[in-house]
């Protein structure tokens, strides 16, 4: 892998051109060669930024000011100013066709679906403060909205090309907390609160398909994925474990349990390892030049893999506190639906990693640094993940690699995101950024 040198930013978005804002100024570089093509100037302190689906625009919301900034690529001079007001502004979002601009209002009294080429203006009421309240389909042709009137629950469905009311009906949830999706379209899974042990399974024509609750009285759901296929839908819980359902019944067809200690002598557990570079006394000078310096102060760090039984660092969550680090927080398929990636909170060192062929697990990467965030590649079965340090770990079947940035000074990698063509990779840490080009192996 090579690396770009790190640039400084306050937000960035990675698509067709990586875009970055320093306070109210918004950057749009070529993701190849990171030169600035577009250098733009925003009215106030730049909140939020998100591509447009064919890369064309970029919006740039101040949620500050109620107002949303849109700027154009081809048209440099054009540029769209959206206030919200009085009514204020908490989110905004592109729809999938890349030409209309969803923003919520300061307590969900409704969003606001603003066209760039008709200038026409849209009303949804009553959308529902959730973690995750608006889900288009992967087509693009459907939107959802949950929503929340008289103290009930409800899900509307709209058709995108002209914001028409298709469905609406309630849902048998006590709080409704998510909805999403399935990459097909043809089902839309939506959640209740933690408190509350329930999926519900619905049809594109409101019909309930199927419910499902593993239990009852403890914590329920904490994440939820969707398989590339639609054929699996991963739920993973506060009880520490990954229930599978399949598409065809809507049953469980597995549990995937975290257990503290490794067992199975198929799973393959890499625990990364650190230690200090040795340097001999010849190669001792003064004043040290700036690569002894680096070398002599930095620790290098390895995979070693470990004979099980492996007993992993274990944390016992505060029960007396709120938002307890307990249960699975995050789920991730892989591209070709191979491959589960899962965290479980108790345990924020370790990565699990499941064979979804076989519904086993396959290998752990047990971390010297709690979990910060992982992604598969776009194109085929790699995860990247990071750890807040300065490396990033590359887990494919052939095995896994540690890569460290270079660069002077601490680059803190806490989230990255891959492009779509999987030949690079953003890396963020608090205020700056990097890309990371992946060298692709010669076919002789």
């Amino acid at each position: 892998a090579s690396f770009c040198r790190v640039f400084k930013i306050s937000y960035l978005n990675f698509e067709r051109f990586p875009a970055s804002c320093v306070q109210h100024r918004l950057v749009v570089r070529d993701a190849s060669t990171l030169q600035i093509l577009h250098l733009y100037t925003c009215t106030d302190q730049i909140q939020y930024i998100e591509w447009s689906s064919d890369s064309q625009f970029i919006l740039c919301a101040m949620y500050k000011r109620g107002l949303v900034q849109v700027w154009s690529l081809e048209q440099p001079d054009w540029h769209c100013r959206i206030d919200e007001g009085s009514a204020g502004l908490v989110a905004s979002c592109w729809s999938p066709d890349g030409r209309h601009i969803l923003n919520t209002t300061e307590f969900h009294l409704r969003i606001t679906v603003w066209s760039l080429c008709t200038k026409s203006v849209s009303y949804i009421k009553y959308p529902k403060a959730c973690q995750q309240g608006v889900a288009f389909t992967k087509d693009g042709r459907y939107m959802a909205v949950a929503e929340r009137r008289d103290c009930k629950d409800f899900i509307s469905i709209f058709v995108c090309r002209n914001w028409q009311l298709l469905r609406h009906f309630d849902t048998e949830t006590q709080d409704l907390f998510g909805i999403e999706w399935a990459p097909n379209g043809c089902v839309l899974a939506a959640w209740d609160t933690c408190l509350e042990y329930k999926v519900l399974l619905y049809s594109l024509d409101g019909r309930l398909l199927s419910s499902y609750r593993a239990y009852e009285w403890p914590l329920g759901i904490k994440s939820i994925a969707w398989s590339p296929s639609s054929q699996f839908l991963a739920i993973g819980s506060f009880d520490e474990k990954v229930r599978i359902l399949n598409h065809v019944t809507w049953k469980k067809i597995t549990e995937l349990e975290h257990p503290a200690v490794i067992t199975n002598k198929k799973t393959i557990v890499y625990k990364e390892v650190e230690k200090s570079p040795t340097l001999g006394t010849e190669r001792l000078s003064f004043p040290p030049t700036r690569a002894l310096a680096s070398s002599l102060f930095s620790t290098q760090s390895k995979y070693d893999i470990c004979q099980v039984p492996v007993s992993l660092n274990y944390i016992k969550p505060v029960a007396d506190k709120a938002n307890p680090k307990v249960g699975v927080g995050m789920l991730a398929f892989s591209a070709d639906n191979c491959f589960l990636a899962t965290k479980n909170d108790n345990i924020p060192n370790a990565v699990w990693i499941w064979d979804m062929r076989k519904l086993k697990l396959a290998v752990v990467l047990e971390q010297l640094y709690s979990i910060q965030c992982f992604q598969w590649d776009p194109c085929q079965p790699r995860l990247a993940v990071c750890t807040g340090s300065s490396r990033v770990y590359l887990w494919s079947p052939a095995g896994c690699v540690v890569v460290k940035v270079p660069g002077e000074g601490d680059f803190q990698i806490v989230s990255l995101s891959w492009h779509s063509s999987g030949d690079s990779m953003l890396l963020l840490s608090k205020d700056h950024f990097c890309v990371c080009y992946l060298e692709r192996e010669e076919v002789k």
